[in-house]
């Protein structure tokens, strides 16, 4: 821009923002505690701008980006530490923002660009979203290690009648275990719903509840002994875990260098911790 343009510029902002924005000081110039203020406000959209608008130019070093994942508790405590660390030595301008994740919500928060990433068990079946495989989870009957029904194969009748702890992200209290049930003409009383899996061992470990939990929630706890986990005795199908995103952000290079972190560190890293679980409790 020339001389002229940028006073001219400079003049149509003042006008609009009723602010001067910049103030001579000597020979230089200064900005105003207004301007500022706003700089503060829009730098990081626009740079998310100029990153929409040259996607390809994604340097990790010296990016400077946040990214937004609407993901579970269970995918926050087994990834953000160890992409935090990759982070700090290979991308440290590079945020990662975990937005809450709602079942009903996948194609939504895509659509609407709330979010660049979903991890999840749901996969819309709609053109405009894209997948990519991480894992194969399954669902294990888990209980406190000294419960009365611990350490042995249930029947389905002392599974119904046993109290059960739901996790529901939506606080709907019937979900996939129900409708197993209801093929054997039988119901369970579900004592207590929470919304998030962290909450579910410490309950578990200290109450008579039992609980079907995807293996990954709880593999720590089975591990450390203090929780012991059956096969269900309900048919509860594996769950595919995958990475979703809108097909407007195919060719994100910056989205792409971090799908490509996540399955590098992610799945190598759940195959391995979740292989004792997987071998007793998820055997078909």
């Amino acid at each position: 821009m020339t001389q002229p343009a940028v006073s001219n510029a400079v003049a149509r902002m003042r006008a609009a923002w009723n602010d001067e924005l910049f103030i001579k000081d000597g020979r230089n110039i200064q900005p105003t505690n207004y301007a500022i203020n706003l700089w503060q406000q829009i730098k990081e959209p626009l740079r998310d701008l100029s990153h929409a608008i040259d996607p390809d130019d994604f340097n990790p070093l010296t990016a400077k980006r946040t990214f937004r994942i609407a993901v579970s508790d269970i995918i926050v405590d087994s990834l953000w530490l160890e992409m935090r660390q990759f982070f700090e030595q290979h991308a440290p301008g590079i945020n990662l923002h975990a937005v809450p994740y709602r079942t009903d919500h996948v194609q939504q928060v895509l659509d609407d660009a709330e979010v660049d990433l979903v991890i999840s068990g749901i996969t819309p079946q709609d053109p405009s979203i894209r997948s990519s495989h991480l894992f194969e989870t399954c669902f294990v009957c888990a209980m406190r290690s000294d419960h009365p029904l611990a350490n042995r194969d249930l029947t389905v009748e002392e599974f119904a009648a046993a109290d059960h702890l739901l996790v529901s992200f939506s606080g709907d209290s019937f979900g996939l275990t129900d409708r197993a049930l209801h093929q054997h003409n039988l119901t369970r009383r579900v004592a207590m719903i929470v919304n998030n899996f962290s909450s579910a061992a410490p309950l578990l470990m200290e109450t008579d509840l039992i609980s079907i939990l995807p293996a990954g929630a709880i593999y720590q706890h089975v591990e450390s002994g203090k929780l012991a986990v059956s096969h269900s005795p309900v048919d509860i199908p594996q769950s595919a875990i995958s990475m979703l995103w809108h097909k407007r952000q195919d060719n994100d290079a910056g989205l792409s260098w971090l799908r490509t972190h996540i399955e590098d560190k992610f799945v190598l890293r759940w195959q391995k911790n979740l292989e004792k679980i997987y071998t007793y409790a998820c055997k078909q």
